[in-house]
């Protein structure tokens, strides 16, 4: 099931990016693994599968010794600052960075290990109040801020657009998001780079490569509905 899901994905990522005269090697597909067995996993490596996505730390933790090395860890759930130590240095990137207090922990961890860690960082583009992120007014500012930090690279943005019945509805704030890159990258922060858009899910990942995402996060679309749905 997974292969042949795996194989749809791809096929409508192609379309996607003829749609928007990219490349296919300009959007990295992250399968969301969360609650999902490491044999599913598995499964998915062995179709071609590198990069995988955890909600959770404990679940990033436990099943990141079960799979090859060459596998490419993302948190991509909401990060408290007291799990900070189980991502750094393992993760290798970290997409939910939504307030200078976390970043400042992660940069004290990363000295701590000897490493740099890359993060995005996370803005609520649609002011949604159920979801974490930083406000787009105040996404500019927060990049500067982080970017003084040491042992951390600032790589891009990330969001999660509302939930909607239509796609469509979603290309406006995948929209926005991109130009909040373009304007921040504009600016020439050293140590920030916006060459990361992570966008785009299971229910709109292909409007989000239209409109410049370079990581889609799909689950459902690979691996079926959650047991926890």
């Amino acid at each position: 099931m997974i292969r042949e899901n795996l194989k749809m994905v791809e096929e409508r990522i192609d379309d996607a990016c003829k749609r928007a005269n990219r490349g296919r090697d300009e959007v990295t597909l992250i399968a969301v693994s969360k609650t999902k067995p490491v044999s599913m996993l598995r499964e998915a490596y062995e179709a071609g599968i590198r990069d995988f996505g955890e909600n959770k730390v404990q679940e990033l933790t436990d099943k990141m010794p079960q799979l090859p090395g060459d596998v490419r860890w993302h948190m991509i759930g909401h990060l408290q600052r007291n799990k900070v130590k189980y991502v750094v240095g393992r993760a290798a990137l970290i997409h939910s960075v939504d307030s200078l207090r976390l970043a400042e922990e992660i940069s004290r961890e990363a000295i701590k290990k000897g490493v740099t860690a890359d993060i995005l960082v996370e803005v609520n583009i649609a002011a949604e109040e159920s979801k974490f992120g930083t406000a787009e007014e105040e996404a500019a500012d927060l990049v500067r801020a982080m970017a003084k930090l040491p042992a951390i690279c600032v790589k891009g943005l990330m969001t999660i657009a509302p939930y909607t019945e239509n796609p469509e509805d979603n290309r406006y704030y995948f929209h926005r998001l991109k130009q909040l890159s373009v304007d921040i990258e504009r600016e020439n922060v050293d140590n920030v780079s916006m060459d990361v858009l992570s966008m785009g899910m299971t229910g709109d990942y292909t409007i989000a490569i239209e409109e410049g995402a370079t990581f889609v996060r799909v689950g459902t679309g690979i691996f079926g509905v959650r047991d926890n749905q």
